[in-house]
C-alpha cells in the first residue's frame, strides 16, 4: 500500500528556522502580519518575506494560496512559501492550504510555521491527501517523499485532533491504490487477498466462493463472471466497534475489469475499467478507516468481486438467469453487469445482517456522467433521513454528491416478455432506471441510498486534494456519515 507521509507537530523553535532543509513555509494572515517566526524568517532573509507580502501578487491571492519565493538567504532551504490563511479558517480553507503545501513540498522535507493559526490538522489532512502518488509500477526510481514538520503554539491539541485524520488519509489511500491498481494485478483473487489482510487490523473478514454463491442462489452475480478464469467472489468485512445494535451495510460493485462481455465495449478508452471496482475500493477504505481509528460503531462491508469477459461460458444476451431473491431477470445487454452483481450482494447483506441501513456505491452508469458530469456522485434514496443525513456529511467533507429521483414510473421500462424484469431500460433516464433495478432487491424495512460514482472515482485532472486518476470519493464522506450518525 502507498503509505502516506507522517506529519510531526512540534512546539515553535525559532532558532531551527535558519537550519530547516528541503521546503520552509509560514502560514500568514491575509493582512500579512508577521507572528515571531516569520519576523524571524525576514530577518534571515533580509527582508526578503516583507517585500513579497508589499507586493501585488500577496494581494491577489486567495485563502489557501501562496506564494514561492526560491533560494532564499540566509535559508538551508531550498526554497519558501509563504500561505495566506486566516488565523481561523474554514475546514476548506485549511485543506487547501494544506494542498498547496503538499504540491510546493514534493518529495522533500517540509517544516511549517504555523503558530497559532486553528485547524492545523485539518491542513495537515489536506497536504497528505495531495501528496499521493501511485508510483508501484514506474521502473525508475522514484524518491520517497519525506516527512513534514508542522511548528504551532500547542502541538498536543493538533496532533490528538490529527490522528483520527490520518487513519481516514490511510483509507483514503488505500481505496485510490485499489481504484488505481492494473486488472492483470488486482485479479478478483489479489483484491480478496488484499481484504483478508484487514483482519491484522481487527475486520472479521470471510470470503465466499463459487460454490457457496451457488448454493446461496446467486445466479444474477455468477452469470456476470462466467466468462472470465478469474473465480467470482464475495468478500463480508465485519467491524464490530459498537454495542448490540444491526449493523450499517456499505456494498460494493467490485468489476475488477469491465470489457462489456459479449456486449463488448468500444476499444477507445477500454482502458479505464480497471476503475469499476471502485465501489468496492471505497468500501474497503472505509473499512480500514473504522478499524485505525477504533470506531465505535458496527459496520459490514461487503463486495462483489467479479470479471466480466468474453468467452466461450460468457453470458450471453437475452439470457435468463435467477438472483437470490428469486426474481428471475432477462440479460438484454451483459454490459449493464455491474447492478446484476450488486441485486446479489445486497440481497443477502439483508438477509444474513439485518441492517438498520444499507448504502451500495457502484461505478454503474455512464449516464451518470451525461447528467452530473466529474464534480457530484449521483445519490438515490427511499428514505429521506438517512438520505439527507450522508449529503450533509457529503457537503461537510467536501465530497460532491447530489440527489437524483426515484419514481414508480421509470418501473415500466424494465418490464420483460419472458422474465419478472430486464437488466437495462434504454438510454433516457438510465441512471435512474438502474437505481429502480437495484430498488428491486431492497427490502421495505431497509432504509437504502446508492450512489451512482462512476463519474467521481477516478479524473482525467488534478483535484484539490488528489492528482489524476482515482480519488477514494467516498471514504471521508462515509466516515463521516459513521460517526455523525452510528457512533455511540
Amino acid at each position: 500500500m502507498t503509505n502516506p507521509i507522517a506529519v510531526a507537530f512540534t512546539p515553535v523553535d525559532l532558532e531551527a528556522l535558519a537550519r530547516a532543509e528541503g521546503r520552509l513555509a509560514v502560514l500568514l494572515p491575509p493582512d500579512g502580519k508577521l507572528d515571531p517566526a516569520a519576523r524571524r524568517i525576514d530577518k534571515l532573509t533580509r527582508g526578503a518575506l516583507s517585500r513579497a507580502l508589499a507586493a501585488e501578487g500577496w494581494t491577489k491571492l486567495k485563502p489557501g494560496e501562496g506564494l514561492t519565493l526560491g533560494w532564499p538567504t540566509g535559508l538551508a532551504a531550498s526554497s519558501l512559501m509563504a500561505v495566506k490563511l486566516p488565523r481561523r479558517p474554514s475546514v476548506e480553507e485549511a485543506r487547501k492550504a494544506g494542498a498547496a503545501l503538499a504540491r510546493f513540498k514534493g518529495a522533500e522535507a517540509l517544516t511549517l510555521a504555523a503558530g497559532t493559526t486553528a485547524r492545523t490538522a485539518e491542513l495537515a489532512l489536506g497536504l497528505v491527501l495531495r501528496g499521493y502518488d501511485f508510483t508501484r509500477h514506474k521502473s525508475a526510481a522514484t524518491d520517497t517523499p519525506k516527512d513534514a514538520t508542522i511548528m504551532l503554539a500547542k502541538p498536543e491539541e493538533a496532533e490528538a485532533e490529527a490522528a483520527p485524520l490520518m487513519a481516514l488519509a490511510e483509507g483514503v489511500f488505500f481505496s485510490r491504490d485499489l481504484v488505481n491498481e492494473p486488472a492483470n494485478i488486482l485479479t478478483t483473487q489479489d483484491f480478496a487477498e488484499r481484504l483478508v489482510a484487514l483482519r491484522e487490523l481487527g475486520v472479521e473478514v470471510e470470503v465466499l466462493d463459487e460454490d457457496e454463491m451457488t448454493s446461496l442462489g446467486m445466479g444474477a452475480l455468477l452469470g456476470v463472471g462466467q466468462g472470465s478464469d478469474s473465480p467470482s467472489k464475495i468478500v463480508v468485512m465485519q467491524w464490530k466497534g459498537g454495542a448490540e445494535e444491526a449493523p450499517l451495510a456499505l456494498v460494493g460493485k467490485g468489476v475488477v475489469f469491465d470489457t462489456g462481455g459479449i456486449s463488448l465495449k468500444p476499444a477507445a478508452g477500454m482502458e479505464d475499467m480497471t476503475m469499476d471496482m471502485g465501489g468496492a475500493g471505497v468500501v474497503a477504505g472505509v473499512m480500514r478507516t473504522l478499524a485505525l481509528r477504533k470506531a465505535k460503531a458496527n459496520v459490514v462491508g461487503l463486495v462483489g468481486l467479479v470479471e466480466n469477459m468474453p468467452g466461450p461460458n460468457a453470458q450471453r444476451p437475452g439470457d435468463v438467469v435467477r438472483s437470490m431473491k428469486g426474481d428471475t431477470i432477462e440479460v438484454i445487454n451483459t454490459d449493464a453487469e455491474g447492478r446484476l452483481v450488486l441485486a446479489d450482494v445486497m440481497w443477502y447483506a439483508q438477509d444474513r445482517f439485518k441492517p438498520m441501513g444499507m448504502i451500495d456505491l457502484a461505478t454503474l452508469t455512464g449516464a451518470i456522467i451525461i447528467a452530473l458530469g466529474h464534480e457530484n456522485a449521483g445519490v438515490f434514496s427511499n428514505n429521506d433521513a438517512l438520505c439527507d443525513a450522508f449529503l450533509k456529511a457529503a457537503r461537510a467533507e467536501g465530497e460532491g454528491a447530489w440527489r437524483m429521483p426515484l419514481g414508480a414510473a421509470y418501473d415500466e421500462k424494465l418490464k420483460s416478455r419472458i422474465a419478472d424484469m430486464k437488466n437495462v431500460g434504454g438510454r433516457d433516464g438510465g441512471s435512474i432506471t438502474a437505481a429502480q433495478f437495484l430498488q428491486r432487491f431492497v427490502k421495505d424495512e431497509t432504509p437504502w441510498i446508492h450512489l451512482d460514482i462512476a463519474g467521481v472515482a477516478s479524473v482525467k485532472s488534478d483535484t484539490m486534494l488528489a492528482p489524476k486518476g482515482a480519488t477514494g470519493w467516498g471514504v471521508m464522506a462515509l466516515d463521516r456519515l459513521i460517526r455523525d450518525q452510528f457512533e455511540g
